[in-house]
């Protein structure tokens, strides 16, 4: 069913942001500290047994220069720097193996994908741990996990893994760093759309049903995981829950969307109980961007799928040849 607001009205809707004061100064220390560690990008050949397209296991230092792992494919038939798509994944998955990522290699770009610290147990597995020491009382998963403290909170560190990502795409010799691509669904398009906006010169995002978006909203409408995990913990912290909105601030797409000047493709499902499309467009209509978007109306959280994917690379296409 229709979950949400009919679609002239998501077109139009353009809720009041929250922003702390703090709210560039806490980006830019929280990127400058991560960057007093070398970024000690390593790719080491992988024998994934596909004939056409190399594969590298990546390694780099992310937040606290915590090791980060990734993938790093490329046409083997290919000569010079090449245009590089880096991938973000969704909530609760992992980088998987390389032949999960054939999609850009086969139409003859570079992909980096970054595996997701602390998760990929849910629907595909990863291999990256998230060392950070124990940080209070949390729901299952990753959204409460430290919601007491900004400095503390899960997404400060997965947000900075991002930002190092693409700088770590950008330092392999076969990536031209002037052609570089975000992507990404639900966690994956929160996570490409910080890219565009706290990483200067990539050239086009590509946001799919974006998650961590107008979170009070988000709560108010849906129950369903991932955001069902903060509803449930605000009905036990039932005396905090302004604490834990203050947190969420410094972390809601729609405030990162504002800064965010990277030519982008958005896309929403009208059915969608998980991302709800009001959340989308709270991101979207703020976005500063060169921006469209994609509307499935009578898709959910699947979004456009293979046919969104055609799209993003007919654009590719008109960027790179």
């Amino acid at each position: 069913m229709f979950v949400d607001m009919p679609l002239d009205q998501l077109r139009a809707y353009l809720p009041e942001r929250r922003e702390p004061e703090d709210f560039d100064v806490f980006w830019e220390r929280t990127l400058a500290e991560a960057r007093e560690h070398e970024l000690n990008a390593t790719f080491v050949p992988y024998a994934a047994d596909l004939s056409l397209v190399e594969a590298f296991d990546v390694t780099f230092a992310g937040f606290g220069g915590h090791p980060i792992k990734g993938w790093f494919l490329k046409p083997a038939s290919a000569s010079g720097p090449l245009p590089c798509v880096v991938e973000y994944i969704g909530y609760n998955g992992g980088r998987g193996l390389p032949h999960d990522w054939l999609l850009w290699p086969a139409a003859g770009y570079a992909v980096f994908v970054m595996d997701t610290r602390g998760q990929g147990g849910g629907w595909r597995p990863g291999h990256t741990p998230d060392p950070f020491p124990g940080v209070g009382p949390e729901q299952s998963g990753k959204m409460t996990q430290g919601i007491f403290d900004p400095e503390a909170y899960y997404y400060r560190r997965l947000f900075t893994d991002v930002v190092r990502a693409v700088e770590a795409a950008r330092s392999h010799p076969s990536v031209d760093p002037e052609k570089v691509v975000v992507a990404g669904g639900s966690q994956g398009g929160a996570m490409a759309l910080v890219a565009a906006a706290l990483v200067p010169g990539i050239t086009h995002a590509f946001i799919n049903v974006p998650f961590m978006s107008h979170f009070r909203r988000a709560v108010e409408i849906t129950d369903i995981d991932p955001y069902g995990e903060l509803g449930r913990f605000c009905a036990v912290h039932r005396t905090r829950v302004e604490e834990i909105f203050a947190t969420l601030d410094y972390f809601d797409c729609v405030n990162f969307a504002v800064r965010a000047q990277t030519p982008a493709l958005f896309s929403v499902g009208l059915r969608d109980g998980v991302t709800p499309a009001s959340t989308v467009f709270a991101a979207y209509n703020h976005y500063a961007g060169p921006k469209d978007i994609a509307v499935w109306p009578f898709n959910g959280h699947e979004g456009g799928e293979s046919q969104q994917a055609l799209e993003q690379l007919r654009i590719a296409r008109k960027l790179f040849g």
